[in-house]
C-alpha cells in the first residue's frame, strides 16, 4: 500500500513543498519541510497533527521551498526534533546558512501566536482586552546554537548509497525500508529520492533540473558524474518505479546555458555602461552558487581583457550568512560538476609549479573571488548605497543581495534606494509564486509588472542574436513592508507569560517525558526522553513545571496566575533550578524521596552502539561548528580557545584557515604565493563598519510598517531558475516508465496540461494507460501498484523444504501449499513492562522514554502448511513450473556471444542478429523470442558445443536470468 498527500505546494502557485508518504504497515514518511516568504504558522497546522505518526523525514533541497520551516518545527513542535532526517551534506550545511541569514534577517520568521491560542489563556483577551491588538505577539526564534544543534542532527548520506533508516520512537517497525539519494542538479545536493519497501518501488523527484550548468551537474536519470557514467537509457534503480512523484512547473524560457548567461551579462553591461546599479535578488545559500560563479568569472575574464567598464564598476554579493555559504562551497567541490573540479585541479597545479606567476596576478580557484566582494552588514549595503549618491562621476555597480522574494533580506533594502532612478536595473532571476490569494510578494510584483509591459520596453540584443527586453517602471508606486519587533511590557508581558506556561505544561504532557523532553536529542536516531541537566537546561535559571495532566493544565492556564513555583518542580528542583542543593524529603514518598537522575536510553544497531560524533570533536573543531559565522576568516583570537594571543595574530588575522580544516581548497596559507583574501577585494573603509548591537531576544511584538517608493528603473528577466523544462519531462517520463505517475508542484494550469500529455505519451510507449494523479493540497490518493500480495504465515515444516533463489537481493521461491484459515495465530504488542514483571520499578523517567504500544490485537493472519499426504497427487499436477527471473538487455547479449566467437550485430529496431541465421527480439513486456533458420548446426562457434547456434543463444540467454524452480 502506498498512499501519497500533498501538505503544500500542489496544483497551486505557491513554491513551498511538503509530501506526506504514508507506507504499508503505517510508516509515514515526511519529504521537505518547506515554507514561502509569508512565514505563516498556519500553512504547518496539518504537518504538527501528522508529527506524533511519522516515522522518518528526507530533505531534498537547501532552499526556502524545501527546507524554511525545518528549525521552527523542531523547535515548537513536540517530538518533532526525536524523528530521524535525512539528507546529503551539502543540504545540510547549506539549510543552516539559509536557516541564520532568515532568522537574523526578519522578524517574521519568529511567527506570531494565534489569536485563538491567547483566548484560552486569558479570559481577558477573549472579551477583546487584546483582539483588537494590531501588533500580534512573536514567538521566541531558534538561536544560531540551537539552528546548529538541529541541523546536526540529520544524518549526512551520499548519492547511489541505500541505506536502511532507523525509525522514529513512536514508529511502527520499518519493515526493511530501503531510502536512496540521487542527484536531481538545481542545488547542491539536491536529491531525487528512491524508497524500496516491500513491493513499491518509490522515486520522489521534485524541482530537478537535467541539464548541466556552470557550478551544478545534471540530474542522475541517465547516469553522470555521480552515477557511474553517462547514456541513453534511465539507470537501472531508478527506471520502472510502481510510483514516480514528479514536479510540474517549469520555466518560461527554455535558453541554452550559453546564451542564458550572454543575455544576463549583456543585460548587466547596458546597465553598468550608463552608470547605474543592477540589483539581482537570489537565495542566499543554493541557486546563489551559480550566479556567484557566473560573475566572478566574467569579471576575470572582461577585466583581462582591459575592459573599462568591467573594471571600473565593482561587483557584491550581500547577505547576512554568506561568508558561512562560500566557505561551505569551497569544501563541496566534489559534490559539483566535472569542470569545477577540473578547474580547481588545474589551479592547484599552477600554484605548486616554480616560478608560475606570469606577472599578470596570482590565479584564484573556483570560489576564491577576486572582484565579487561578500558584505555581511546591514552598515556596508548603506555606505555603499551613499555612494553611488554622492559620486561626481556615475560607477557601475553590480548587487547580489538575498532574498529572491524582496520581501525580507538586504534586497529589499537596495530595491528602495535604488527604485527611483531610471538608470538602475533590477533582474528577476526566476519566477516568484504566489504565497496566499491576494497577498503577494514584491517579487511577483514586479514580475507582474514584467508581463503586462505596460509603460514601455526597451529591446536590446545580445552579440549572439538573442533579443531580450527591459520593462520601463513608469514611476508606479511599489508599496514595501517592514516587520520589526519592540518588546513587551504590562499586560502583553504577563499575557505572554501566561501562554507560554501553558505551552510548556503541554508540551510535558504530550512529550511522556516531564519537562526535560522539550528539548531535542542530540542525536535523530537516540530515543532519550531527556537531557542531562548540562544539556537539556540553556538556562538554568528557567523553571519548567511537572508534567500534569491535559484537565489540570487547561485549568491552571485560565486563571491570571500561572507562573511555576518552587513549590510545583517538587525534587525536580534540584536539577532545574541554579544553586538549589537541598530538598527536604520527610513525609514525601515514592519518587519524592529520591535523587531525580535523566536517565538516556542507548540505542544499538547491529553494528553495536550508536556513536555520537560531537562528542569526539577536539576543541578547535567545536569552536569552529558552533562559533558564529562571519564574512571575512579573521575571527579575533581573543575569542577563540584560551583566550590567548599572541603578539603577530594581528598580522595573521585576515588569514584564511589553515588547510586541515579546509582540504578542499588550493589556495591555503601554506602557500604564500597565492590570494590571502578569497572574499573578493578589500582595503576599504567597509570592513570598519558595524552593525549597531542589537538588543537580547526576549518577549516582543511584532510591528508593521509600509514604505511606498516610485519606480523608475527597468525591470528585466533572465531564468536562472535551473529547473527541468517540459521537452525534458516528456522526453524522461517515457523512458523511466513508471506504473503510476504524481505531479506536484505546479500551479493548476501547468499540472493538469503536463497530466494530459503524459498520459497520452505513456499509453502510446507502453500501449497500456497509467493513472496520471494530481491531487490537491490535503488530498490523498492511492497510488500503490495493482498486485495480487496477501500476508500469510508460513509452518515451519514448510518453511525447512523451501529453496531460496537470490535475485538482485530479494529472496524469490515457489510454493506449493495448503492455505488454513487464521485464528490460533495474533499479532501481539506487547510492552517490556508487560514482558518483565521484574523491571516494573524502572522510575518514571526511564519507563516514559520510549513510546510503546500496548494491548493484544487479534489478527486473521492465514497460514500456508504443508499439503497433506492424501492431496499430493493432485497438488503435483498443478506444481508451479520452473521460472526465469531477470531482465535481459540485448546489449549484454551481444558482447556475450561477440566474446564466445559469433557474430552478433543489430538489425532494424530491437533485433539482435547472430551468425546470420537467429534472431532474437525482445518485446515492451519484456518477452524474449528466438527465431532460426531451422540450421541449427551452422556456425556452432566456440559457445555451440555441438549444438548449433540456437542453443548456444538459447544457453546464454539461460545463464543470464535467475532460475526458479517449482515446488
Amino acid at each position: 500500500m502506498f498512499s501519497f498527500c500533498p501538505l503544500q505546494g500542489a496544483l497551486s502557485d505557491s513554491v513551498a513543498s511538503q509530501s506526506l508518504l504514508e507506507l504499508d504497515g503505517g510508516v509515514k514518511v515526511l519529504i521537505d519541510v518547506g515554507w514561502d516568504e509569508t512565514f505563516d504558522v498556519e500553512k504547518l497546522r496539518e504537518l504538527e497533527k501528522q508529527v506524533p505518526t511519522l516515522s522518518l523525514i528526507l530533505l531534498t533541497h537547501a532552499t526556502v521551498a524545501h527546507i524554511a520551516a525545518y528549525a521552527h518545527c523542531c523547535k515548537h513542535f513536540p517530538l518533532f526534533a526525536r524523528i530521524p532526517v535525512y539528507a546529503t551534506r551539502p543540504v545540510i550545511d547549506l539549510g543552516r546558512t539559509l536557516t541564520q541569514d532568515i532568522y537574523s534577517s526578519t522578524p517574521l520568521a519568529s511567527t506570531t501566536i494565534p489569536a485563538t491560542s491567547l483566548t484560552e489563556v486569558s479570559f481577558a483577551y477573549s472579551q477583546g482586552a487584546g483582539a483588537s491588538s494590531d501588533h500580534p505577539l512573536l514567538l521566541q526564534p531558534p538561536t544560531s546554537e540551537e539552528i546548529g544543534r538541529y541541523f546536526s542532527l540529520i544524518q549526512p548520506l551520499k548519492y547511489s548509497q541505500p541505506h536502511q533508516p532507523l525509525p522514529s520512537p513512536f514508529s511502527p517497525p520499518l519493515n526493511g525500508l530501503t531510502i536512496t539519494a540521487y542527484n536531481s542538479g538545481h542545488t547542491l545536493g539536491g536529491t531525487i529520492w528512491h524508497i524500496q519497501h516491500g513491493l513499491e518501488s518509490i522515486v520522489y523527484a521534485v524541482d530537478w533540473n537535467q541539464a548541466r550548468e556552470n557550478v551544478f551537474s545534471g540530474a542522475a536519470w541517465l547516469g553522470g558524474s555521480h552515477s557511474g557514467g553517462g547514456g541513453t537509457e534511465v539507470i537501472e534503480q531508478l527506471r520502472k518505479p510502481t510510483a514516480l512523484v514528479c514536479s510540474s512547473r517549469t520555466p518560461e524560457s527554455t535558453l541554452a546555458r550559453s546564451r542564458r548567461d550572454e543575455q544576463l551579462l549583456e543585460s548587466i553591461k547596458l546597465c553598468i555602461a550608463r552608470g547605474g546599479t543592477v540589483l539581482i535578488p537570489v537565495d542566499s545559500s543554493a541557486r546563489v552558487l551559480e550566479m556567484a560563479y557566473l560573475l566572478e568569472h566574467a569579471w576575470r575574464t572582461e577585466v583581462g581583457k582591459d575592459n573599462d567598464v568591467f573594471r571600473s564598476t565593482k561587483l557584491y554579493l550581500a547577505g547576512r550568512s554568506i561568508g558561512s555559504t562560500m566557505r561551505n562551497a569551497r569544501s563541496m567541490l566534489e559534490w559539483m560538476d566535472d569542470s569545477i573540479v577540473r578547474e580547481f585541479e588545474a589551479v592547484a597545479d599552477i600554484s605548486r609549479r616554480p616560478n608560475s606567476g606570469d606577472g599578470k596576478g596570482k590565479e584564484a580557484g573556483p570560489f576564491d573571488f577576486k572582484y565579487l566582494r561578500l558584505l555581511e552588514k546591514k552598515a556596508q549595503i548603506e555606505r555603499i548605497l551613499q555612494q553611488a549618491t554622492d559620486d561626481a562621476v556615475p560607477r557601475g555597480r553590480v548587487i547580489l543581495a538575498s532574498d529572491a522574494s524582496l520581501d525580507w533580506g538586504f534586497s529589499k533594502d537596495v530595491l528602495k534606494a535604488i527604485a527611483s532612478d531610471a538608470r538602475n536595473l533590477v533582474i528577476l532571476t526566476e519566477r516568484p509564486g504566489v504565497s496566499a490569494p491576494g497577498k503577494q510578494s514584491v517579487a511577483r510584483t514586479l514580475w507582474d509588472w514584467w508581463k503586462e509591459r505596460r509603460d514601455g520596453v526597451a529591446t536590446e540584443q545580445t552579440t549572439g542574436g538573442d533579443t531580450f527586453e527591459q520593462v520601463y517602471g513608469g514611476g508606479r508606486e511599489l508599496q514595501i513592508s517592514d516587520a520589526g519587533r519592540q518588546a513587551l511590557e504590562g499586560d502583553e508581558l504577563n499575557l505572554y507569560q501566561q501562554w507560554l506556561a501553558t505551552q510548556r505544561q503541554l508540551h510535558a504532557t504530550l512529550q511522556t517525558g516531564g519537562a526535560a523532553a522539550l528539548e531535542a536529542s542530540a542525536d535523530a536516531v537516540d530515543d532519550a526522553s531527556s537531557e542531562s541537566s548540562s544539556d537539556s537546561e540553556g538556562d538554568e535559571t528557567e523553571q519548567q513545571g511537572k508534567a500534569l495532566n491535559v484537565s489540570t493544565t487547561l485549568g491552571q492556564a485560565s486563571r491570571k496566575k500561572v507562573v511555576l513555583k518552587d513549590e510545583d518542580l517538587g525534587v525536580n528542583i534540584l536539577i532545574k533550578k541554579k544553586g538549589v542543593y537541598d530538598f527536604d524529603v520527610r513525609g514525601k514518598k515514592g519518587r519524592e524521596r529520591m535523587f531525580p537522575v535523566a536517565v538516556r536510553r542507548k540505542r544499538a544497531d547491529e553494528y553495536g552502539e550508536l556513536i555520537r560524533p560531537e562528542e569526539y570533536l577536539r576543541a578547535e573543531e567545536r569552536e569552529e561548528a558552533d562559533g558564529p559565522s562571519s564574512g571575512q576568516f579573521g575571527h579575533r583570537t581573543e575569542d577563540r580557545l584560551g583566550k590567548k594571543r599572541r603578539f603577530d595574530d594581528v598580522a595573521t588575522a585576515n588569514k584564511p584557515l589553515t588547510k586541515r580544516h579546509q582540504p578542499h581548497r588550493a589556495l591555503s596559507a601554506e602557500e604564500p604565493d597565492l590570494p590571502t583574501n578569497i572574499n573578493g577585494p578589500g582595503g576599504d573603509d567597509l570592513d570598519d563598519l558595524d552593525d549597531p548591537e542589537e538588543p537580547q531576544l526576549g518577549p516582543a511584538k511584532l510591528v508593521l510598517s509600509a514604505t511606498t517608493v516610485p519606480v523608475h528603473l527597468r525591470i528585466a528577466f533572465v531564468d536562472f531558475s535551473g529547473l527541468h523544462d517540459k521537452r525534458s519531462l516528456t522526453m524522461l517520463i517515457p523512458l523511466i516508465q513508471p506504473r503510476k505517475l504524481v505531479l506536484v508542484a505546479g500551479s493548476r494550469d501547468e499540472t493538469l496540461a503536463l497530466a494530459a500529455d503524459c498520459r497520452a505519451l505513456l499509453a502510446a510507449k507502453l500501449h497500456t494507460p497509467v493513472d496520471v494523479l494530481t491531487p490537491a493540497v490535503g488530498a490523498t490518493v492511492d497510488a500503490s501498484v495493482d498486485t495480487n500480495a496477501w500476508v500469510v504465515r508460513l509452518a515451519d515444516p514448510l518453511v525447512k523444504r523451501l529453496k531460496w533463489q537470490t535475485v538482485r537481493g530479494l529472496g524469490i521461491v515457489t510454493v506449493t501449499g495448503m492455505l488454513l484459515p487464521g485464528g490460533g495465530f495474533a499479532v501481539t504488542s506487547v510492552s517490556p513492562e508487560q514482558q518483565h514483571d521484574e523491571k516494573r520499578q524502572k522510575t518514571e523517567e526511564a519507563s516514559s522514554s520510549a513510546v510503546v504500544l500496548t494491548g493484544t490485537v487479534a489478527s486473521t493472519v492465514p497460514t500456508l502448511d504443508v499439503v497433506p499426504v492424501n492431496r499430493a497427487s493432485a497438488a503435483r499436477s498443478a506444481a508451479a513450473q520452473p521460472l526465469h527471473v531477470g531482465d535481459l538487455r540485448l546489449a549484454d547479449l551481444r558482447r556475450a556471444m561477440l566474446g564466445g566467437g559469433h557474430r552478433a550485430e543489430f538489425r532494424g529496431e530491437g533485433t539482435l542478429l547472430i551468425d546470420e541465421t537467429v534472431a532474437v527480439r525482445k518485446s515492451a513486456t519484456g518477452r524474449i523470442e528466438i527465431e532460426s533458420v531451422g540450421l541449427p548446426e551452422v556456425g556452432g562457434g566456440a559457445l555451440g558445443m555441438g549444438g548449433g547456434t540456437f542453443y548456444a543463444v538459447r544457453r546464454k540467454i539461460y545463464e543470464g536470468l535467475a532460475v526458479v524452480a517449482g515446488a
